[in-house]
Formats: C-alpha cells, structure tokens, sequence
C-alpha cells in the first residue's frame, strides 16, 4: 500500500499572510488538528497545528522566566518566543522545517517518518507542490480497510496447528519449539515454558490471528529468569 492510497485530498490549507484567528476559525470549522502553510500556487512553505497555540499571550501561557534567567538567554530566542506567542500572522508561529512525503512513499516509510519526527500528519508534496496530507487517522481508517470483511473459512483441526507452529517459527521470541499447541474443534490450547510473560502473552496473539481459530486457552508458564520462580496460570480464554 502507498501513501496514495490514504492521503487525503484536496486539501485544506492556509496562506503566510492569514491571521492566526483564521486559521484557529477554519481548523475548528473543519474539526482538523494542523494546517499546511501554502503559498497561492501551492508551494507548501510551513505547517500550523494546535500544538503552536499552546504558548499565547491572549491565554496568558506565554513562556515565562525570572528576569535574571532571561538575562542569561540569547536575545534571539526570546524574540522568537515573543514572536510565536503574539504574533498575528500564521508565518509568525508556523513550523518552517516540515517533514514531507511522496505520494508514491509506501507505508513503512510513512510510519518511520512519523515516528521518527513524532509528528501525527505528514504533507504529501510532489514537485514542490502540496498534492495532498496524510495523518495518523488515516493509516487507522487503512488498517480497518486491510482487515478480513467476513470470518475466514473453517479449517481442520490439524491445519490450524500447523499454519500455528509454521507461525511461531517465525517469530524470534517464540523459542523454537518451546511453546506447543493443542487444537481441538478450533480450539487452541497453548502450552510451553517461556522465561518471559511479554513471550507468553504474545504466543496468544499468534494464535488468536490464524485463520479458523474460535479460541484461546493460554497454558504456558514463565519462569523468572532472575529469581527462577515457575508461574502457571490457569488458564487464560480469548474468544
């Protein structure tokens, strides 16, 4: 899947010269968290988002310091927060450096970048122009899209353990053999020793994702690795 496929277009933006009272009204208006700053021919310049309203004079959460720390702090600095908490234009407070991505950008990529920056939207620009705009919710409203629509044809018993073991060997963390499973009717017993519960729990989302499967009884132990304590529970059920 690529960007393309869940961007969103066309899109909403704002000019340098709009007053930030606009651009509050319009991302209100339009229920959107972050605005691109675009020039009129479309060459994407900055980005505002709520986050540049939490610093502003009219709330009285501008930055504030004792004066003998201000002393000490570059006089550039203080005029760029003076700027960004009273400015009156959105070239006064919005972000210059913006992240982007292509539209041909696949979705790994996308999501590195997010995480990366810890940035929610990305820009989608193409040329030097904004084509479009990709934010966290639209990779939620993909992932809904990617799921099965109906439940999965039944298989046997034999064939679910098996696309279960084929899926544990898979995983590094599952210790090569060391959890097993029983399948009775669709039904997964796990069972095995594992030297961490994060392993155990996890053994359980292997087998709640392998198409047939109705459920999960979760019988693995741990062992704590430090103190070498053996935990048995008795069973957990995942419908």
């Amino acid at each position: 899947m690529r960007v393309s496929d869940i961007m969103t277009t066309p899109v909403i933006g704002v000019e340098p010269g709009t007053e930030v009272v606009a651009a509050v009204n319009l991302m209100l208006g339009n229920k959107v968290s972050g605005l691109p700053v675009i020039t009129a021919d479309r060459k994407l310049v900055g980005i505002v988002t709520e986050g540049d309203f939490l610093r502003r004079s009219e709330l009285g959460t501008a930055k504030k310091r004792p004066r003998w720390i201000e002393f000490l702090q570059p006089s550039g600095k203080l005029a760029q927060e003076y700027t960004h908490a009273a400015g009156r234009k959105v070239a006064d407070v919005m972000t210059a450096d913006v992240a982007t991505v292509s539209s041909s950008a696949t979705l790994d990529e996308l999501v590195e970048l997010m995480t990366g920056r810890k940035i929610k939207r990305v820009p989608v620009v193409e040329n030097g122009r904004l084509v479009g705009i990709v934010s966290r919710s639209d990779l939620m409203r993909a992932m809904l899209r990617a799921r099965p629509a109906s439940t999965p044809a039944a298989q046997d018993d034999e064939a679910i353990r098996a696309a279960l073991v084929e899926a544990l060997k898979n995983q590094p963390w599952a210790g090569n053999g060391a959890i097993r499973a029983i399948v009775k009717d669709g039904a997964v017993e796990l069972q095995g020793t594992v030297f961490d519960d994060h392993c155990r729990k996890a053994a359980a989302v292997v087998a709640e994702n392998v198409s047939g499967v109705k459920s999960v009884v979760n019988h693995i132990a741990w062992v704590e690795p430090v103190s070498g304590t053996y935990i048995i529970w008795p069973g957990e059920e995942a419908e």
